[in-house]
């Protein structure tokens, strides 16, 4: 479903040179996510563990994942059969793995969760959850806009779990044939980087996002929770 338009244009945003953070306030509604998303922003909050106020960011340079070059390195590639792969079966577990207040760097506040899990049962945002003997064990969520995966966070309970998680992705991103879909990282760290993600300019991600967002959904994201097709745009 589409929530309708945001009362931000982001499109009139022109980040500086360097800045990762491009301007603050605003709200957490669907629509204004979407628009957000699409214009190549993110919310994170400037306060002390995510608390307000919110700032939208851009990061330069950003971190990609190309899913045709995820990287699985043979130790992963020896774990990965252990885990069953899941998709959307827990999505408001796996945010809740992801704000574990005890994790360091923890951002995910109760407003934040609660907006993602509005988008989810709209059929914007998405679970890749990695499960062992029936537990959930890890996984990542985010927002799909057309062949565009925003990956928000990831968690683990077992090692290897959450890497699993990413390998599904870019799997799942690449289950129909469909070549040129993304998944934005936000940042790349050393731990991304062993599986693959790239780090590109800001402008360059910007100048690629249309004719990504422009690419089909891929099939295990393009229907909303309760089965129904997902809303135009997407």
């Amino acid at each position: 479903m589409d929530p309708g338009p945001s009362r931000l244009d982001f499109t009139r945003l022109r980040p500086r040179p360097g800045d990762d953070l491009v301007a603050a306030g605003g709200d957490l509604r669907a629509a204004t996510l979407l628009a957000a998303y699409r214009a190549g922003y993110f919310p994170m909050g400037l306060g002390r563990r995510g608390r307000p106020p919110l700032g939208w960011w851009s990061p330069d340079p950003r971190g990609v994942l190309v899913p045709e070059r995820v990287h699985v390195s043979r130790s992963l590639r020896r774990a990965l059969p252990r885990f069953e792969v899941r998709v959307d079966t827990a999505f408001d577990a796996v945010v809740a793995g992801c704000a574990d207040p005890a994790r360091s760097g923890a951002w995910i506040t109760r407003q934040v969760a609660a907006a993602y899990g509005e988008l989810h049962r709209l059929g914007w945002a998405h679970s890749v959850e990695t499960w062992c003997e029936g537990a959930l064990v890890g996984g990542l969520y985010g927002v799909s806009i057309g062949g565009l995966f925003a990956a928000e966070s990831k968690f683990h309970r077992v090692t290897g779990a959450s890497k699993a998680a990413v390998v599904a992705l870019a799997r799942l991103l690449l289950a129909d044939g469909t070549a040129g879909r993304l998944v934005d990282v936000q940042w790349c760290t050393d731990h991304l980087a062993t599986l693959g993600v790239e780090e590109v300019g800001r402008a360059e991600y910007r100048a690629a996002l249309g004719a990504v967002l422009a690419l089909p959904a891929p099939p295990a994201f393009a229907r909303r929770p309760d089965g129904a097709p997902r809303g135009p745009g997407g």
